[in-house]
């Protein structure tokens, strides 16, 4: 009997596109201010980049339209509302 090995290493989100899309919300995070830089440990903000990696999800939510499954659409509809509330609490501050 032959195991296929992807049903070992699924994905913790469901999906690339899911693993995808939550790498890109950490990149924003970080460039935020909410999260540390994982290679440095510093917490600072770069609101252009941050502003940038949420304009990159939102392309990604366009060109994916009725391509995703319901629980991909979810996870990007979530993380899109979240990071741009973060990003106009961030920029109210600055």
């Amino acid at each position: 009997m032959v195991s296929d090995a992807h049903d070992s290493t699924e994905e913790p989100t469901g999906s690339p596109f899911g693993a995808l899309v939550l790498m890109l919300g950490t990149a924003a995070m970080v460039h935020l201010g909410g999260a540390p830089d994982p290679a440095s440990g510093a917490t600072k903000q770069d609101l252009p980049q941050a502003k940038q990696l949420i304009d990159v999800l939102d392309a990604l939510k366009v060109k994916t339209a009725g391509n995703l499954t319901s629980e991909e659409a979810i996870l990007l509809d979530n993380l899109l509302f979240d990071l741009r509330m973060r990003y106009l609490e961030t920029a109210k501050r600055a």
